[in-house]
């Protein structure tokens, strides 16, 4: 009897020109609630144009969408595709939102310790959304955003308290 991987089907490639709708697709299965399905597609995207930066992004985007459902090894995928991103403000941003959804995860696993833990990553986030701040163009105001909502968090979980009402937290940043 042969090994399963010896029998698993090879993956067929994309054509280039069809990468404009495959991406669109990708960021449809994102909204539905599909990240592994986003995923997939921009693996697909990326096999045929290895630095489509709205690839790479959707893609980590996608991986980060797996962190709730404790999706197994997505938070290093997702920060594997920092590297291969073109700008220092975008590896800053989205290693920001890497550790910010880190947060979020654990906050809907709770847990003994899961405040602790939360004010770990989201302190990490503010680190990253700093350094994006810098890098920022003029009017891009998005890691200002994003470091208010992770300050908002650590204020209803400060030090000391306990994760037992994580609901309200992750209402909040939704």
């Amino acid at each position: 009897m042969s090994g399963y991987a010896a029998d698993m089907p090879e993956l067929k490639p994309i054509s280039v020109d069809a990468v404009p709708a495959a991406l669109e697709k990708a960021e449809r299965y994102r909204l539905l609630d599909e990240p592994i399905q986003a995923e997939s597609i921009c693996l697909d995207v990326i096999a045929v144009d290895p630095v489509n930066q709205l690839a790479l992004v959707t893609l980590l985007l996608a991986r980060t969408d797996q962190f709730a459902n404790g999706m197994g090894g997505a938070l290093q995928r997702a920060r594997n595709v920092l590297p291969a991103l073109e700008s220092a403000y975008n590896r800053a941003y989205y290693a920001g939102i890497i550790c910010e959804r880190s947060a979020i995860a654990r906050l809907q696993h709770g847990g003994h310790g899961a405040a602790a833990g939360v004010r770990d990553w989201v302190k990490d986030a503010l680190e990253h959304y700093a350094e994006a701040e810098r890098l920022r163009s003029p009017g891009n105001d998005d890691p200002i955003l994003r470091w208010n909502a992770c300050v908002r968090l650590l204020e209803r979980y400060p030090a000391g308290d306990d994760a037992a009402d994580s609901s309200a937290g992750l209402m909040m940043l939704e």
